[in-house]
């Protein structure tokens, strides 16, 4: 009985780990936000440049947030980390969260199932706008500093998750098979734990970054989500192949693009929030 109860747990155990679809664990989405603040300019205040360990941290809390104990946040937060672009049924992602919650409603698809990923990324780039906005006003304040490093650190998640092919579709953990079971279930979990598993450093995923300013975020996060979408198919050739389980030079090759990737993202988005808040009015 000792036994039958311990095998019970263990298989609760890993249906709660694949089923709370986290993109990279938490080390994982450290090392990526790391990575990212090794490629920003001069020109990016000096306290934020050396913040790295601070973010390595803070990238981590949208994953914490999903806590069984705070049904209420996790109930609002799981959906920001994934978008299943099936649902929209080939239309424009409209610009904003309640307009595509309105277009899933007219496509009669359920906008908490289908995910408000990049609504996410948008919402916490602007949020850092605003903070290095005050910062500007006010440089040696050290609340704003800090909610500087909270708002990026948040930010950094999301772009992660983004990275994350399997964050993009229906078929984020297996796909029916002809007699309609599910095949390679798992695959999931084998893909977050990669970076982790295998020992990725920031240092290594730096090389050849360098962040790169855009004038508007929105379509810059529309690229990388489409990029991360047009990887599905390799993602599962690979796993089948037993690329992730076995972590061949290929299952590696494809496991550092993405993360790198992920960084490289971070990293826009961190230097065009900056850029940005130059340009910013007064609040109120």
């Amino acid at each position: 009985m000792k036994r039958i109860l311990c095998l019970a747990a263990a298989s609760l155990a890993v249906l709660f780990l694949t089923g709370s679809a986290h993109a990279w664990w938490v080390v994982g989405h450290g090392i990526i936000a790391e990575a990212a603040v090794a490629g920003l300019p001069d020109d990016v205040p000096a306290f934020f440049r050396e913040s790295g360990k601070q973010l390595t941290h803070l990238a981590g809390d949208p994953d914490r947030w999903k806590n069984p104990k705070t049904p209420h946040l996790r109930a609002a937060e799981s959906p920001d980390h994934f978008l299943d672009l099936e649902n929209f049924h080939g239309k424009d992602l409209p610009a904003n969260r309640w307009k595509a919650i309105a277009l899933l409603q007219e496509l009669k698809e359920d906008p908490e199932k289908t995910g408000m990923l990049p609504y996410a990324i948008m919402e916490n780039y602007e949020r850092l706008c605003c903070a290095f906005r005050d910062y500007r006003q006010t440089p040696d304040d050290p609340a704003v500093r800090a909610k500087c490093i909270v708002y990026a650190g948040i930010l950094a998640h999301f772009t992660g998750d983004c990275a994350m092919p399997l964050h993009t579709t229906r078929d984020y953990d297996g796909r029916k098979g002809a007699d309609g079971a599910f095949e390679q279930k798992g695959i999931h979990a084998r893909i977050d734990a990669f970076p982790e598993r295998n020992g990725f450093k920031a240092e290594e995923l730096s090389r050849g970054l360098k962040a790169v300013a855009v004038e508007e975020a929105w379509p810059r996060v529309l690229l990388a989500l489409n990029e991360s979408h047009g990887q599905i198919e390799r993602s599962y050739a690979l796993d089948k192949e037993g690329a992730f389980d076995k972590a061949t030079e290929e299952g590696r090759k494809f496991i550092f693009g993405r993360c790198q990737g992920a960084a490289q993202l971070t990293e826009d988005l961190w230097y065009s929030a900056w850029q940005q808040s130059a340009k910013m009015p007064k609040p109120y």
